[in-house]
């Protein structure tokens, strides 16, 4: 069993930046894929970026390459989103999860557990 707990959103102007971390618990971080998903309001959780096991592999939604960065710290059960440049069509809940068996997996159904999101709004 993985808990994970988003934080590190907030509201924030067009062109800032924001650093999201979600802290899992329990001592198997390390065995797990990792992802950022976003639900905007009216849509459906989409894919945002996923980061390997060790760190060595991340994968990227096309819209995000380029001004969105993941990353973990496996020594503190935690992985980052760095969100640069940021949009008013990024405002959303963003959700980390984990996937024991698929690494940068663009859907949902691969991923085993998931955190309960933090908001993030951008305002133009």
């Amino acid at each position: 069993q993985v808990q994970l707990v988003e934080s590190g959103g907030g509201l924030v102007q067009a062109g800032d930046s924001l650093r999201l971390s979600c802290a899992a618990s329990g001592r198997t971080f390390n065995t797990y894929n990792m992802g950022w998903f976003r639900q905007a309001p009216g849509k459906e959780r989409e894919f945002v970026a996923a980061i390997s096991r060790s760190g060595s592999s991340t994968y990227y939604a096309g819209s995000m390459k380029g001004r969105f960065t993941i990353s973990r710290d496996n020594a503190k059960n935690t992985v980052y989103l760095q969100m640069n440049s940021l949009k008013p069509e990024d405002t959303a809940v963003y959700y980390c999860a984990a996937s024991l068996h698929y690494s940068g997996s663009y859907y949902l159904y691969e991923y085993d557990y998931w955190g309960q999101g933090t908001q993030v709004t951008v305002s133009s």
